[in-house]
């Protein structure tokens, strides 16, 4: 390997013009490799004489050799090398280090492993949030920096902050972990923010996403998406047609007492569901559930009161706390105004007599924010439909499904399989 100082003269002097960068590129792959890593630690001086934005793929090979040499990174500076590397994600240039993919992951992922060990997961945030945007292709395309990230985000309590990323459409996978793990924390961060029509999507699509073997996440993911669909929905709908026949024989039975906690809920008594969680409360406690639970347990006063606007118009607060099993007519009103407020129920309630009465939903669907958004939600529409059209168009054209449809279908039944290649979730 040429010396340290010869090499860095190269990075220095290579880093302009696209040619220019093709040949440093030859050049760092020559030195690349252990032996480059045995001098991780004289590496480190030499980073202050490249600029990460102009050297960008010369020092990503230095960074990377330091941060990978398996050595203890206090040995370069511990927090100082930290900021070494959260400053380079954050001013790199996209087009240097999308030459070398797996490097730029490396240094993503030794980052976050740093920022957990000391306990400090903000810090990694806004670094690789940059890196999520550097190293994409364009925003549909889901990385492994996605699932990192979110996952320092849940750790650091930013829900919020995870928004920046959940809020993309992504059409582009190419690791099917990466898909289950984004699904997965995306979920918990919309949990976090109580936005659980939105934690339901994603977890529905880890559910079913298509799977030749069952994983450990779509299992964890299976538990989380139970419980909310008792808290927002008040039932947990079948599978649906298109999820894989692995994950309809075997979730179930891997979460088979969240599947008994469906069942109670389903009975409408909240003395019988109250008494089943506690009994049960160290598994739930086990599997970090044990908080939707309680939620699980709160919104059955919530679903018992809609079930009575179905077969009531007028009814007294004390009879709305006898049927729900609240204490006092007090809590019945408690419920009922949060209720009106979150728009789950339409009533009035009466204070001279106590009298709730229910009414039907006023929206009439006329009004400019109403056809401003359903015009919107139209146009979302059509074009996730051309984009669809045109994702079939490729899928049916790619000679890796022609070859599975076409050898699998003298063995099995059209449906018998899982049609969709695994490169394309």
């Amino acid at each position: 390997m040429e010396s340290l100082e010869a090499l860095v003269a190269h990075i220095q002097g290579l880093s302009g013009s696209p040619e220019e960068v093709a040949h440093l590129h030859s050049l760092l792959k020559q030195a690349d490799g252990d032996s480059l890593r045995a001098h991780a630690a004289a590496l480190v001086p030499f980073l202050a004489h490249l600029s990460p934005g102009a050297h960008s793929l010369g020092y990503l090979y230095l960074l990377e050799a330091c941060a990978t040499s398996g050595a203890n990174l206090r040995d370069f500076g511990g927090g100082d090398f930290l900021v070494t590397m959260a400053d380079f994600l954050t001013a790199c240039s996209s087009d240097q280090i999308r030459l070398a993919p797996d490097k730029f992951l490396n240094v993503c992922k030794v980052l976050k492993d740093q920022v957990m060990q000391i306990n400090r997961p903000i810090r990694g945030i806004a670094p690789l949030r940059a890196a999520v945007r550097k190293i994409q292709a364009s925003p549909e395309q889901l990385t492994p920096v996605h699932a990192d990230y979110l996952l320092l985000c849940l750790l650091a309590k930013q829900y919020k902050a995870g928004l920046s990323v959940l809020e993309d459409d992504i059409f582009e996978v190419d690791q099917p972990k990466d898909l289950f793990l984004y699904c997965y924390y995306g979920g918990m961060i919309y949990i976090g923010l109580k936005k659980f029509p939105k934690a339901l999507e994603l977890l529905h699509n880890a559910v079913t996403a298509p799977m030749s073997s069952l994983n450990a996440i779509a299992v964890e993911a299976y538990k989380k998406y139970i419980l909310v669909s008792l808290i927002q929905n008040g039932q947990v709908p079948s599978f649906p047609k298109y999820t894989s026949a692995t994950a309809q024989r075997n979730l179930r039975n891997h979460a088979q007492i969240y599947v008994d906690l469906c069942t109670s809920y389903g009975n409408g008594r909240y003395s019988d569901l109250e008494i089943f969680i506690e009994s049960n409360a160290a598994v739930f406690q086990s599997d970090n559930n044990l908080g939707l639970v309680k939620q699980v347990l709160s919104s059955m006063y919530k679903r018992n009161i809609q079930r009575l606007t179905q077969t009531y118009l007028t009814l007294s607060l004390e009879d709305i706390a006898r049927s729900v099993q609240l204490e006092t007519p007090r809590d019945a009103e408690m419920h009922v105004l949060r209720m009106i407020e979150d728009g789950e129920i339409h009533a009035t309630i009466n204070q001279k007599d106590g009298m709730v009465s229910f009414h039907e939903d006023p929206e009439q669907y006329k009004s400019v924010e109403m056809v401003e958004h359903i015009d919107s939600s139209i146009q979302r529409l059509t074009a996730l439909s051309k984009k669809l059209a045109s994702i079939d168009e490729n899928m049916t054209c790619d000679p890796a499904y022609l070859l599975k449809t076409g050898r699998d279908r003298g063995r099995f039944d059209y449906e018998d399989f899982d049609t969709v290649p695994h490169k394309y979730f």
